[in-house]
């Protein structure tokens, strides 16, 4: 097994805009929505890996797209030194076993009209676990328990709509377990629960990743857990990964102005301390609209005349830490005051 489990290489993901037939007629090339435009990440086998930003940046598409559950319009994904993207279709099917997700809303992701045994059950059926309804009912009890909805008895003909949304939750996770997969996109799996049972499932994450040695792509807009769960980050906006790195690192000195904004941003409890207010102007651009150069720069007060044209990439400001910003390097040496926009550089 390779020590970096998950490699993704240039990942791409553009959507055709749906015009009338008029609009078709007078356009030479349809406009594509860039939902991921060029991600590259790796992801330690046992590790969890936080992709952060703001609703639209892409990460949900990204996780998506990494399983193979959309197709991307180009780049790689290595899982364990294969090529996802170039397996036949007839073995796909093997893979998705190993590579499962953990969606946003449980209630919409069970089906109402089964009950909870019907919901376990059906990933073993799909993958031909099992010889039998007796050893079935084993699995199915196992995996209810690694989630901690115990007894099983009392839960597995009861029906989604007669669970709290947190026990929803915990059902989606034993369906993931159920098939003892090795890497696991967890999609924003606790937004849609109360917040006084997050870190209840969190928790129990946590420990599930620990007991099975799971690999995680954990996606979040949240982050205060993105640092409670990630060992590494990457922060995205408007479909690029512009900081990634350790997630203290990152989060404790980051060297990219969005990064900054979305830490200034973040509430503080303490009456007397305040965070440095970064003036972001604005509003995120379209994905079908990206501006030229760095695609920040509308919005960024460090903005200059490169980069409206030229697009940065992203470099290593420290082993393991990189940043997609020009100015980089000054963030980090400190030369450039986070908050505050240089006296020396007039905006443009």
């Amino acid at each position: 097994m390779s020590e970096r489990l998950v490699r993704v290489e240039g990942l791409v993901k553009h959507f055709p805009v749906h015009m009338s037939l008029l609009d078709s007629l007078l356009r030479r090339e349809v406009p594509m929505v860039k939902a991921v435009d060029g991600v590259s990440f790796t992801i330690k086998s046992g590790e969890i890996f936080g992709l952060v930003g703001e609703s639209g940046c892409g990460k949900t598409t990204t996780g998506r797209a990494v399983i193979r559950l959309i197709e991307p319009t180009s780049g790689h994904v290595l899982f364990d030194g294969v090529d996802v993207d170039e397996l036949p279709r007839g073995e796909v099917k093997a893979y998705r076993r190993e590579m499962q997700i953990i969606f946003q809303d449980p209630f919409e992701s069970l089906n109402p009209k089964m009950t909870i045994y019907e919901l376990v059950a059906e990933p073993l059926e799909i993958h031909g676990i099992g010889a039998g309804d007796e050893e079935r009912r084993a699995l199915i009890s196992e995996a209810l328990n690694e989630v901690q909805l115990i007894p099983p008895e009392e839960f597995l003909f009861r029906y989604p709509h007669e669970l709290s949304g947190g026990q929803r939750q915990r059902v989606a996770i034993a369906r993931v377990l159920i098939l003892k997969p090795r890497f696991v996109v967890a999609d924003e799996p606790v937004s849609m629960l109360d917040v006084s049972i997050r870190t209840e499932v969190l928790n129990l994450m946590l420990d599930i990743r620990e007991k099975l040695g799971l690999t995680i792509l954990f996606i979040t807009h949240d982050l205060a857990i993105a640092r409670y769960m990630s060992d590494d980050i990457g922060v995205m906006y408007l479909g690029k990964l512009i900081e990634c790195g350790g997630t203290h690192d990152v989060l404790d000195d980051p060297d990219h102005p969005y990064t900054q904004a979305l830490m200034a941003a973040v509430p503080v409890p303490d009456a007397e301390r305040r965070r440095g207010d970064l003036p972001i102007r604005g509003e995120t651009p379209q994905p079908i609209n990206v501006p030229p150069g760095c695609r920040f720069h509308p919005r960024c007060p460090y903005a200059f005349d490169r980069c409206k044209v030229e697009e940065p990439p992203l470099v290593e400001v420290e082993p393991g830490h990189a940043a997609a910003c020009f100015l980089q390097d000054e963030f980090h040496a400190g030369r450039l005051k986070r908050g505050r926009l240089p006296e020396d550089q007039a905006e443009t």
